[in-house]
């Protein structure tokens, strides 16, 4: 069995800004709030990076209070904008791979993450109830998403021009 996901936002800031926060895997603890403690770069080239996330103990996907830790790896298309990424350390899956998406639309950025999935045979949840799990979380995470990068937008926009 295999399982697809996909969540989008629209995000009133501009594609750069938008582009580089999404991709800052150092900073995502605060944009995935309650969900990593840390991103770690672990490799960086111009189009790569390998890095490690480890999730905050509360966001256990077992609900057992622990804390996980995987690597993963994102390539960046910057002239499409596009990212594909993917699980290198795959835990509980036999595969999981991710691509993203950042369209100029009116109002701003449409944010898309398209995941697709599949679950170890033996494992404590479903394709099913991961699917279930992250969508719940993408939208969560997508409107803090926006909450951030829209607030560093108008801190931008709201400093002064550099002579």
């Amino acid at each position: 069995m295999s399982a697809h996901t996909d969540n989008s936002i629209v995000i009133g800031a501009p594609l750069d800004l938008v582009w580089q926060m999404a991709n800052d895997v150092e900073s995502w603890p605060s944009l995935f709030v309650g969900e990593y403690a840390k991103g770690e770069v672990l490799e960086r080239t111009e189009n790569r990076i390998v890095f490690r996330l480890t999730t905050v103990p509360e966001f256990s996907p077992h609900n057992d209070g622990k804390s996980y830790s995987w690597v993963s790896e994102r390539v960046l298309d910057e002239e499409h904008h596009y990212v594909n990424a993917r699980r290198v350390e795959l835990g509980p899956f036999r595969y999981m791979h991710i691509f993203q998406s950042f369209d100029e639309v009116p109002g701003g950025v449409r944010l898309r993450w398209v995941q697709n999935f599949e679950i170890r045979e033996g494992a404590p949840f479903t394709d099913e109830q991961m699917a279930g799990r992250i969508n719940h979380h993408s939208r969560e995470q997508l409107e803090n998403h926006r909450r951030v990068i829209e607030a560093a937008a108008r801190q931008r926009s709201a400093a002064p021009a550099a002579s």
